[in-house]
């Protein structure tokens, strides 16, 4: 007998993120005459995604579905790459820009979906530093990346943070919890987290207004000059009203150029892969997928439904967002 869940709630937009096959599958459907829009990048794919449980909850998950209808994994089922001769790439948004809670793919949860990290049982918000306002870009990640944290990174000396690489979106646009975007990688920082190296890529939505400006670091200093500066004194401070210590970084905390972070891009890729063909000890990481057929972790669409169905969520009413306070770390 299926279980009513205490809330659940589904919406559909148009989601950036589909195959070129799949889109040009779509274009062939279009009526004679008609166009596909202005450039084939703008071809795009419904993703689904399904909200279970009350927000600013410990219970809740928001679930990813493909066109198909299919519970897909976030992680490892959305492909990395949205164009292979533009290096465009599919960005996962988990935390849209100016919000405070702390959101993020579920790793070690079967089909990966978000949910909001919890610390000492408490959900985890990042403070307001001022002059920001919790996050200063659109934060997400890469999918089919993984910072493996086994493997010792030969330019910062550090082992990966076990997580898919981290994005910083820059654009002009507020996006959702849930989007599924293409983006221009354009540099990348080394933070260097607890002695574990955790990248963040700085990217732009392909389809923001000033995305045709940008094509590497150099353009973030040029079009959007103090950014980066921000982008670092961000991360260095932000676990600091928690009672911890300042943030430290590779290569002293400068960015690394398009170039740079594309060899970083493949190589977590390659990681990934790795992971997903039970190739590396992955720990707790739970690598259940629908769509990577020769993986051994591989599942039919219907036990991805019954696992989704299988999750357990709390009753409880969620809080409201957390006390918003300002944190002022003058020297």
């Amino acid at each position: 007998m299926r279980v009513l869940l205490p809330l659940l709630r589904t919406s559909w937009a148009w989601r950036l993120g589909v195959p070129a096959a799949a889109a040009a599958a779509a274009a062939a459907r279009l009526p004679r005459g008609a166009s596909a829009g202005p450039e084939p990048r703008r071809a795009m794919a419904f993703y689904r995604t399904e909200e279970r449980g009350q927000p600013h909850s410990p219970g809740y998950r928001l679930f990813f579905k493909n066109v198909a209808g299919h519970y897909i994994s976030p992680f490892h089922d959305i492909p990395l790459k949205a164009d292979s001769e533009e290096n465009l790439f599919n960005m996962v948004v988990e935390v849209p820009r100016w919000t405070n809670a702390k959101m993020e793919i579920a790793t070690e949860e079967p089909l990966n979906p978000i949910k909001q990290d919890v610390k000492d049982g408490k959900l985890r918000y990042v403070a307001n530093i001022f002059p920001h306002k919790g996050y200063i870009w659109n934060y997400g990640a890469l999918p089919q990346t993984w910072e493996d944290p086994h493997r010792k990174d030969k330019s910062t000396d550090c082992c990966g943070d076990n997580d898919p690489i981290d994005v910083c979106e820059i654009g002009s646009k507020v996006l959702s919890r849930g989007d599924v975007v293409h983006v221009k990688i354009l540099g990348i920082l080394a933070l260097i987290d607890q002695g574990e190296t955790d990248w963040k890529l700085i990217a732009i939505n392909v389809n923001d207004p000033e995305a045709s400006k940008f094509h590497d670091i150099e353009d973030v200093k040029k079009y959007k000059p103090g950014y980066l500066e921000a982008t670092l004194n961000w991360f260095r401070f932000y676990k600091v009203p928690e009672g911890k210590p300042e943030n430290q970084f590779a290569f002293n905390g400068e960015f690394k150029n398009k170039a740079f972070a594309l060899e970083v891009i493949k190589s977590t890729h390659e990681c990934w892969k790795a992971l997903l063909m039970e190739k590396c000890a992955g720990g707790a990481i739970n690598c259940t997928n629908v769509q990577v057929c020769d993986s051994p972790f591989h599942c039919s669409q219907e036990e991805a439904r019954s696992l989704v169905e299988s999750v357990s969520f709390s009753l409880n009413k969620g809080s409201s967002e957390e006390d918003q306070v300002w944190h002022f770390l003058g020297k």
